[in-house]
């Protein structure tokens, strides 16, 4: 609740300020609308943006999914397989090194305009982020836990499993909340390059015919979808990590010991 009290604030204030900056600046509304006449548009079109918004949600949603799931198989598969780190971090490195937009035009000739080439765009741009967060994690399981799992006699597909991999989860989750904040990147851009539906597409056709509320409408729709993305992942993630929060400094249990 105090989160959600403070990011309400915030957010009144930008408006605030968004409002004070078209009034005395006196903008166009083909520049910059104000905040009311945005409200407005949106109203009026709430039907055709929530119909885009919920393409834009599924290609975001199904990117993030199919990425954490590819991401955490490289990691586990690096781990035990130590051999396939050289080859597989190049690949890794190249996905983040080649623009996302020279790399969209490609992905919808391969896949088409329909829900596969966006899905990819997100997939493409999460899949680092994951995978060497987990990677990280794998690798920096603390030596005294697998000093202790070797003494008992455990085999190295136990410890990846039942030691490594609780021991990186952290680093998981931290990695995981990184690409739920990039992933709408991968999603919108693939909308520019060639879609029929999605607030992508809706933005660029409503700056095509300058309906520039419109535009501000659906970018606004946007962003609220993904912060409200990633505070359900956020919150997610602090119930599969919960360890973590109740030994840090702001946690229960540290609260309770002072």
């Amino acid at each position: 609740m105090r989160r959600l009290v403070g990011a309400s604030v915030v957010a009144v204030g930008l408006v605030t300020l968004w409002q004070l900056l078209v009034t005395a600046l006196e903008l166009p509304h083909y520049i910059l609308p104000g905040p009311l006449r945005v409200a407005s548009a949106w109203y009026e079109a709430a039907g055709l943006i929530g119909r885009h918004a919920v393409t834009t949600a599924e290609e975001i949603v199904l990117g993030l999914l199919a990425g954490a799931v590819l991401g955490l198989s490289s990691a586990l598969v690096m781990m035990r397989f130590r051999a396939l780190h050289a080859w597989v971090m190049p690949l890794l490195v190249l996905s983040q090194a080649l623009p996302v937009f020279a790399l969209a035009p490609i992905l919808v000739l391969w896949l088409g305009y329909g829900l596969a080439s966006k899905v990819a765009m997100a997939v493409l741009i999460i899949y680092f982020p994951v995978t060497a967060a987990c990677y990280d994690g794998l690798r920096g399981t603390d030596v005294g836990w697998l000093d202790l799992a070797h003494t008992l006699g455990a085999s190295r597909r136990a410890v990846l499993w039942q030691v490594r991999f609780p021991a990186a989860l952290p680093a998981l989750a931290s990695g995981l909340r990184i690409a739920t904040a990039v992933a709408p990147i991968g999603a919108v851009v693939g909308e520019w390059v060639g879609s029929s539906r999605g607030l992508g597409y809706l933005m660029l056709h409503a700056n095509a015919r300058m309906e520039i509320d419109l535009m501000f409408a659906a970018l606004l729709t946007l962003g609220v979808l993904a912060i409200g993305l990633y505070f359900v992942v956020d919150v997610g993630l602090r119930r599969m990590v919960y360890w973590q929060h109740a030994m840090s400094p702001e946690g229960g249990a540290a609260s309770e010991i002072r």
